[in-house]
């Protein structure tokens, strides 16, 4: 139901997710420029001596962010599991953002980088978990709204 505005919220969620796939989330500094993706953190410019630390937890969420937010748009009949989905959703995302800091941490210390930058991508789970968090209400409101014309009955 795209008329609906948690189907709106979710579908943003979905595309912040889903842009994750496409863009840096970090820049490290060190001899060699490395980022980090959803494949891992891998040399820019790729050589044959360069470092490679694979995410494999950070791609394992990164897949399956978006997936929850689509599961959750095409549930739209049965509320109370989608309010479970963004509930579980919001809880990924965040753990998704606790991991992308996490291999900034580490990836500046293994790669001995003099520095990092976050690239904007980082804020998207963040944005997601608010989208999601607004999705749940309205979907919260849907449901009190069809229980309280159960009653009228």
């Amino acid at each position: 139901m795209i008329q609906r505005i948690q189907t709106i919220y979710l579908l943003i969620a979905l595309a912040f997710g889903a842009s994750m796939f496409f863009a840096p989330q970090i820049t490290f500094a060190a001899d060699t420029e490395y980022i980090l993706n959803y494949t891992g953190i891998k040399a820019a410019a790729a050589t044959e001596n360069t470092k490679s630390i694979p995410t494999i937890a950070l791609t394992i969420l990164l897949v399956l962010t978006p997936m929850v937010s689509l599961m959750a748009i095409f549930l739209f009949k049965k509320r109370m599991i989608q309010i479970r989905l963004c509930a579980a959703n919001i809880g990924l995302l965040l753990g998704t953002t606790a991991l992308i800091y996490y291999f900034g941490t580490v990836g500046l210390k293994q790669l001995s980088a003099t520095h990092l930058t976050y690239g904007i991508s980082t804020v998207f789970p963040i944005a997601g978990a608010i989208l999601n968090f607004l999705a749940l209400r309205a979907i919260g409101k849907d449901e009190a709204l069809v229980r309280s014309m159960d009653r009228i009955r």
